[in-house]
């Protein structure tokens, strides 16, 4: 049997950083149910602590997820922010890779720095080569 996955990745603020890799990614911030959210708090499921404001709407403090397709399929790629205390620390043991495709590459690299990314390094192998960055929670990603 084949299983789907999404990817989640962790994040001091993660609607800000769900908006910056839906705008990176050209993908859509999936959006969250007020009226449910309200739901759940008032049938003691859930606190005025589990949430938040955020764009003038209620959404669940702790997570915002983007994904490929406007409407959810089987085949939609998913990624979800979560929240956490801590900052990240040390490099991450799993990265995206961002292919351009025939979009000019050193051109979208300026501008992810332009929007709060930075170059880490830069690499090679044989014809190939990409930059190291980290978006702007300081996870790696290649370009």
């Amino acid at each position: 049997m084949a299983y789907t996955f999404q990817v989640v990745m962790d994040a001091r603020d993660p609607h800000v950083l769900a908006d910056w890799w839906a705008e990176t990614l050209g993908w859509h911030v999936e959006e969250q149910d007020e009226k449910f959210i309200r739901s759940m708090i008032e049938q003691g499921h859930a606190t005025e602590a589990d949430t938040r404001d955020y764009n003038g709407g209620l959404v669940w403090r702790e997570g915002a997820a983007i994904n490929s397709q406007p409407e959810r399929s089987p085949t939609t790629i998913r990624m979800y922010f979560q929240e956490v205390p801590e900052t990240k620390t040390v490099k991450n043991r799993m990265h995206l890779d961002i292919r351009t495709g025939d979009d000019n590459t050193d051109a979208v690299r300026e501008a992810l720095v332009a929007r709060g990314a930075t170059i880490l390094h830069t690499g090679s192998q044989g014809p190939h080569t990409w930059v190291t960055m980290a978006d702007p929670e300081g996870n790696e990603f290649c370009v």
